[in-house]
């Protein structure tokens, strides 16, 4: 279905063929065909079968992919996939695949015709599908047969999307959460509850709920490709809207087209905004040692920025206020670490937009060594310039100066080439 939207965004099938290289696979394999889903038009992605030759829908996609995009210059191309209905797997889970292993997909990949970097993505995207057949199973991972997703049209799923996001030029991908459905499923391991264990592992982090269909509305490879290349999750980000794809499921669902939504856009400006998490709670009992590690921890963890503000609480006790901004898809795991590292029993989190200038770094030569210097710029004009302070610290401790005169060296030599003398 993913594949499918892109294609029907713009995405050329005969280029997607050339993609596919020598996959083991003859070109008239994979076509497209235009159908119609609750009133819904869309382009269904189909791959003939390598067991029986007969022709079969395409199910790598699960139900949800909004991203926005964050690239670093005006016209930078964002994909959001706005999950507009959802998708029920459409393969039995029996066995009935021939299963490879992660050596002899790798294998097949490298056959593909997609640019290095695309080749390897699609082979650490099944690499970590490995990781968690093998985790889930208590198999080593060179003894991992993939089992549905080691089938012919599932590597396919893989490697079309690589090179369709590619061609498409795609900076930054935004997904909405995901309807895992509920249910269950047949799998060559037997009989499973919806989601089935490979997904939940995948979605790890992601925004997942269970819609109304007795479904398996996000399938493992649905799962690994949204949450490869999902750098958020939430609405539509603000972009230049250029296209729009719909791509269809096999079923015809009574009632929701069983589509799911692909938007294309650029930014319209070179300001980039973008959703994050705020997470705060007020503390007022806590050894105030532990403050410093708590910050660290979740830096490291993923956090974008976490600070502490004095604030008086109840019964007139002084208190600190910590709040830690993230990307939506590290808040579970951020606010599960105040919970265990503070005193706090309760935060309080929701989305805000935030702007970030466009950065780049210049190094520039003082007298006492080199200073990189962080420059921010809106709409192409200059509007921040700051030195690294870790070189400034560097160079003073070197250089037996203060910080203040390497920062003045530093501004002085930058100008000098920023606005040469005449």
């Amino acid at each position: 279905m993913l594949l499918g939207a892109l294609i029907d965004a713009g995405v050329p099938i005969d280029d997607v063929r050339r993609a596919l290289g020598s996959l083991a696979i003859d070109p008239a394999a994979v076509w497209t065909e235009r159908v119609v889903r609750t009133g819904v038009s869309a382009t269904k992605f189909c791959v003939r079968g390598e067991d029986d030759g007969s022709a079969h829908a395409h199910h790598s996609a699960s139900d949800g992919l909004p991203t926005h995009s964050q690239g670093s210059d005006l016209g930078a191309k964002h994909v959001h996939d706005h999950v507009v209905a959802h998708h029920e797997h459409e393969h039995p889970h029996d066995g009935s695949h021939s299963h490879r292993t992660l050596p002899e997909i790798c294998g097949l990949i490298d056959g593909s015709s997609l640019s290095q970097a695309g080749k390897d993505r699609a082979k650490a995207l099944f690499a970590r599908l490995g990781d968690a057949e093998a985790a889930i199973h208590g198999t080593p991972i060179e003894q991992v047969h993939l089992h549905e997703v080691g089938a012919l049209d599932s590597i396919i799923d893989v490697v079309g999307v690589v090179f369709a996001l590619e061609w498409l030029g795609a900076d930054h991908v935004v997904a909405s959460p995901l309807n895992v459905g509920s249910g269950t499923v047949r799998s060559a391991h037997g009989l499973y509850p919806v989601p089935a264990p490979a997904t939940l592992r995948l979605l790890g982090g992601a925004p997942i709920y269970a819609g109304h269909q007795q479904e398996e509305m996000t399938t493992p490879t649905g799962a690994l490709i949204v949450t490869d290349y999902a750098q958020s999750y939430g609405p539509v980000p603000e972009m230049r809207l250029r296209a729009v794809g719909y791509g269809a499921g096999s079923r015809d669902m009574a009632d929701t087209p069983n589509v799911l939504r692909v938007l294309v856009g650029d930014t319209s400006g070179s300001l980039q905004s973008h959703t994050v998490t705020v997470i705060e709670c007020e503390i007022d009992d806590m050894n105030p040692q532990i403050f410093g590690s708590l910050m660290d921890r979740l830096l490291v963890a993923g956090a974008l920025d976490a600070f502490f503000t004095p604030v008086q609480m109840k019964k007139n006790r002084p208190g600190t206020l910590l709040t830690v901004i993230a990307p939506p898809a590290s808040r579970e795991a951020l606010m599960t670490m105040v919970f265990r590292e503070t005193t706090t029993i309760g935060v309080r989190y929701g989305d805000v937009r935030r702007e970030c200038l466009d950065r780049e770094e210049l190094r520039v030569e003082t007298a006492v060594g080199p200073v990189r210097m962080k420059i921010g710029k809106r709409g192409g004009v200059i509007v921040n310039v700051s030195p690294e302070f870790d070189d400034l610290v560097r160079l003073a401790e070197r250089s037996r100066r203060s910080v203040k005169e390497v920062q003045g060296l530093a501004m002085k030599a930058y100008w000098d080439v920023a606005v040469p003398h005449s």
